[in-house]
């Protein structure tokens, strides 16, 4: 079975698009995708590559964008989002343990869900201990090992291993060594690792 890894940033707000439709795209194509969150804002900040700071037309466009993509898959975002996100790094450490735990989709998908459709800021509370609460996570014990060094380090670890695959913004996903990066080339993915 084809493979693609999905890499992706909780705090990007393209993502949410993919985040709340993968699960079925998966199921319909066939392919496995291995989830694989990271710093984005490290990314970013690296690369001299912040996309909306500052940039007021720009972020507009965003949401009226996000907002048009949104209907045509059936979601109900509530646009504009609380952006940026504070919580990001937080977030995705909570994410980086949820791999290790096999609840990663489920997290990302509720914290999403929270953020883009009530509101609640993700990688903050109440969002944080809301979402986990609702995949059966105690948010005391998953908060304790998502702060530890074992899983800030595995963070750095996953995001540097994203820039040397050439990873510049999230979603991006990655066929062996083909790079697809934004949401509006997940099919594109798909049918990359279906034919090759």
């Amino acid at each position: 079975m084809s493979q693609i890894d999905f890499w992706y940033s909780i705090g990007s707000t393209y993502s949410y698009l993919t985040v709340m439709r993968l699960p079925e795209l998966i199921r319909t194509s066939g392919v496995k995708f291995r989830w694989r969150p990271f710093n984005v804002r490290h990314v970013m900040i690296e690369q001299n590559n912040i996309p909306f700071k500052d940039k007021p037309i720009k972020t507009a466009y965003m949401w009226r964008d996000i907002q048009r993509r949104a209907d045509r898959y059936g979601l109900s975002p509530q646009i504009p989002a609380p952006y940026p996100l504070p919580g990001l790094v937080l977030a995705n450490q909570i994410a980086t343990l949820g791999v290790e735990e096999g609840w990663v989709v489920d997290y990302t998908r509720a914290t999403y869900r929270r953020w883009f459709e009530g509101g609640q800021p993700a990688g903050e509370e109440p969002n944080i201990s809301d979402s986990l609460r609702k995949i059966g996570c105690d948010p005391s014990e998953v908060l304790a090992a998502a702060r530890s060094e074992r899983i800030i380090d595995k963070l750095a670890q996953e995001t540097e291993e994203a820039m040397k695959l050439g990873v510049f913004g999230s979603p991006t996903f990655v066929v062996g060594q083909e790079v697809f990066w934004g949401d509006d080339r997940l099919e594109d993915a798909l049918l990359w690792a279906k034919e090759n």
